[in-house]
Order: structure tokens, then sequence, then C-alpha cells
């Protein structure tokens, strides 16, 4: 099975354990400032309409919805958006990224944002980047936050490439390992801009305890 149907299944057999570790605030990087650093910055502007791309259990959209945003959520995992309509507070579609071309008419177009939080984990994200581009307004940001080159990379050849997260700092019973795509921040410049973005702004959420990046946040414009 190739690393994008696995990751998908996992994301699948994961639903139940990842949809407690989030609603329960068990990540020690979301509690230290990944969630208010995302937050802040799709809020920077005042948008009205917004686009969660990758939503999972629908947390993000629900807290932008509870700040005046309409907004609509999608994700490949069928299980993962079942949950997130439980407590509702946006729209919620199941899109594989693979069909978001041909199904992006079906959510709507001039999104004042589309988010990516830890949500680009494919090697090739070029087709859905360039979709986004199409369904966001003529002055709409692409706000993408994900982790940080330098310190995600750990002993690790800083490359490109495909690695495995194990879940091991979640608890709770996650029973399929999970593969996903390294870039290094050379390739996320790169990926956001040949996709026919200008980067307006990138920031680095530092963790206050420990004084490192805790993600890397990009914004771009068409």
């Amino acid at each position: 099975m190739d690393p994008a149907a696995r990751m998908l299944r996992s994301w699948d057999a994961n639903a139940t354990a990842w949809t407690a570790a989030v609603r329960e605030r068990r990540i020690a990087s979301r509690r230290a400032g990944t969630d208010d650093a995302i937050i802040a910055a799709v809020l920077r502007g005042a948008p009205s309409r917004v686009l969660d791309v990758g939503c999972g259990e629908g947390w993000l959209a629900r807290a932008l919805s509870m700040r005046g945003c309409k907004v609509v959520g999608i994700d490949a995992s069928e299980a993962l958006i079942a949950s997130a309509r439980v407590l509702g507070g946006a729209v919620f579609e199941t899109m594989t990224y693979a069909d978001f071309p041909t199904r992006a008419a079906k959510i709507g177009t001039s999104f004042d944002v589309v988010v990516c939080n830890f949500s680009l984990l494919e090697a090739d994200i070029a087709p859905v980047l360039e979709t986004l581009r199409e369904v966001l307004s003529s002055r709409g940001r692409l706000v993408i936050q994900t982790v940080h080159p330098w310190i995600a990379n750990g002993a690790e050849r800083y490359a490109d490439g495909w690695r495995v997260e194990e879940f091991a700092d979640f608890g709770g019973t996650f029973t399929e390992s999970m593969p996903w795509y390294f870039r290094t921040l050379s390739s996320w410049i790169d990926a956001v801009s040949s996709a026919g973005f200008h980067i307006a702004r990138i920031d680095e959420p530092i963790d206050a305890s420990s004084g490192r990046p805790l993600s890397l946040l990009i914004e771009a414009r068409p």
C-alpha cells in the first residue's frame, strides 16, 4: 500500500483516539501555543468565510465559528468528519485531496481565508494548493501551519522524504502509525510559490518554556 493510502487508513483507524486527544487537550505543543497561533493568524484581517482544509474532528472550524466566521471544513477521513458533525459549528464534508480539484465547486468559492493546519502531509501537494488558489477571493489568504522543519527533522537527514508518526506522546489508544511527508524550509517555500502564491509572511511561534520553535506558519496570497 502506498504511503498516502496508508495515511488515510491511519486517520480512520485512529479517529476515536485522535478526537479524544484533541478534545482533552493532551497534545503539549497545542497547549504551548500552536492552537492560539493558528486562530490568531486566520483572524488577522477579520475574515468572513473560511475553508478549513484537513479539518479533522473540527476543533478549528468550531473555534473560528465562535468568533464570527462562516466555516466549511473538509477532510478525507469519513470517521473524523462524523466526529466533527457531532459538535457542529460548521459545514463539514468528506473529501480527499485527490478529489478536491474536481469537487471544489461543491464547497463554493471566494473564501477570505483557506487554512491548512498541520494537514498538508502528502508528497504531492501541488494540485490541492493550485485548487485552493482558485477558491480564494481575489484578496484572500492561504494560511499554513506545519511542523517546524528544523525541529521535526530530529536526528534524520535534513531532506524531503517520508517519515512515520507513532503518536507515542499523544496518549490514548492509537492503533496504527501514520506515514507523513517531511519538507525542508526551502521546499515549503518552493511548493507554495510554485502553486501561484506570493508568500507575504512567515512566523515561528516559540515555546516559552524551551525557547524552541513550535511550528512554522506561512501566510500567502494569490
